[in-house]
């Protein structure tokens, strides 16, 4: 059951600038003395400009002989190998599942986040998040297909409700009606303050025990939250009039489909 929501380093040595640690693999590389200064110019001339050279000359030695990183070790996750993205299925969705241990711009204080997970259609990117978004550093996650929309996590405090203990475990119904809950997270959604007309639909559905408020709000926007232990997790996505007219059905199957957390397997 568900719900719809608005949504240099520099290497010393006196003998040689080169001694990092050799790879099997790497050739050597012979990083030579620096040659007798010629006649006609001074010792400390020679010796300074001969420095220089021989410091450069050594660095980019020491920087051809250093063994190439694969690019996943430069770049880390790239598109369509997103940590926490499962293969597509047979409707063509693939599930997020937030990984274990994942770190997060939440601040000092916060205790791991529950797992949570979602499913997008194939095409879905996962893309950087900024704390400059609206949200700022409670966006966990955020998807985009430039032909269908926009999502977001928000994963929020249960403090920013309710004056509460951390360890705590915490349904949605226990902070508040859906009024209370959609319009505590106006910013993230919305960028400004919701009105009342703005709300063209509001359900609450449980699904295996934890309850979920969904809205579909002005223009285009859907949104799902729920609350699980000392987090409330919204689920937010927005489109604008040409995509919503040609993926309308699959944007509300992605807002359906949160949950938290992840049932187990079996």
């Amino acid at each position: 059951m568900l719900s719809i929501l608005q949504t240099s380093s520099w290497v010393s040595s006196s003998k040689s600038p080169c001694l990092q640690p050799r790879r099997p693999d790497t050739p050597y590389v012979r990083c030579q003395s620096a040659p007798e200064p010629r006649a006609g110019h001074s010792q400390a001339d020679s010796s300074e400009g001969l420095g220089r050279r021989a410091v450069l000359s050594a660095a980019a030695a020491c920087l051809a002989a250093a063994p190439h990183l694969p690019a996943e070790a430069i770049q880390g996750s790239t598109a369509g190998r997103l940590p926490g993205l499962g293969k597509p299925d047979e409707d063509g969705y693939r599930v997020y599942t937030r990984p274990q241990g994942k770190s997060g711009g939440h601040g000092i204080g916060w205790t791991e986040i529950p797992t949570y997970s979602f499913r997008v259609p194939t095409g879905w990117k996962e893309v950087p998040v900024s704390i400059a978004d609206l949200g700022g550093t409670e966006i966990d996650v955020r998807f985009g297909n430039p032909e269908a929309g926009a999502l977001q996590i928000v994963v929020a405090p249960v403090a920013r409700f309710v004056d509460i203990d951390d360890n705590a475990d915490v349904r949605i119904q226990d902070l508040g009606p859906p009024e209370k809950i959609i319009s505590g997270f106006n910013p993230e959604i919305y960028g400004g303050p919701l009105n009342e007309d703005d709300v063209l639909s509001q359900e609450t559905e449980e699904v295996n025990g934890i309850t979920y408020y969904r809205w579909e709000l002005r223009p285009h926007h859907l949104v799902t939250a729920t609350a699980y232990k000392n987090r409330v997790f919204l689920l937010g996505m927005t489109a604008n009039g040409r995509q919503w007219r040609k993926n309308e059905p699959s944007l509300k199957e992605i807002a359906r489909s949160l949950q938290v957390p992840v049932p187990s397997a079996g």
